[in-house]
């Protein structure tokens, strides 16, 4: 009895789709499961999701759950707002401490935008950082010797740059200023 009700409850997952929520090898790859090590006060971003604290979320995951772990750790949102002009759909966003932005679409992460600081905003109340060696304020030098590095001389945004397939970036003042990974919306 046990097998079956867990046989129908995978069907009834697979046959919801849309979230592409990644199966347990898959997450053990992406490196968001509990085997990792885990910081407990601390936001992680990653190409295909984050951590906040033990906690990991993948592009998908709910709203209020996203937003409740982030909330633990960096405090209430200091701005929240809604874009109904992108070319992805209507984008919702959470700002946090620290220049971290979390979209949504339709009550699911899509997306996350890491910038640096500016004239008002508070410090973030934990460390936030991206896996892997390019963060903010990483000079131009470093960003540009790092795996999966390349420019992307047409943006229309500034000096644009990708890493690997799913992350990106901008630089100012010869740093990285910004870091995203999935759903933006940035008008080109």
């Amino acid at each position: 009895m046990r097998a079956l009700v867990i046989g129908l409850a995978a069907l009834g997952l697979a046959s919801c789709g849309g979230n592409d929520v990644p199966s347990p090898s898959e997450r053990e790859a992406r490196g968001l499961t509990a085997s990792n090590p885990v910081v407990e006060d601390a936001v992680l971003l990653n190409s295909k999701g984050m951590k906040a604290g033990a906690e990991g979320f993948f592009f998908g995951a709910g709203r209020n759950e996203a937003v409740g772990s982030t909330t633990k750790l960096l405090n209430e949102p200091v701005r929240a707002a809604t874009n109904e002009e992108c070319g992805a759909g209507p984008i919702e966003s959470a700002d946090f401490a620290g220049g971290l932005s979390l979209n949504f679409s339709d009550g699911v992460l899509v997306g996350w935008l890491w910038r640096q600081p500016q004239d008002g905003d508070a410090d973030p109340a934990v460390p936030i950082s991206l896996q892997g060696d390019v963060q903010l304020g990483t000079p131009r030098a470093e960003l540009e010797a790092a795996d999966g590095y390349l420019a992307i001389p047409q943006s229309t945004l500034g000096e644009e740059f990708s890493l690997g397939d799913a992350l990106g970036g901008f630089v100012e003042n010869d740093a990285v200023s910004m870091l995203y990974a999935g759903t933006q919306c940035f008008f080109r």
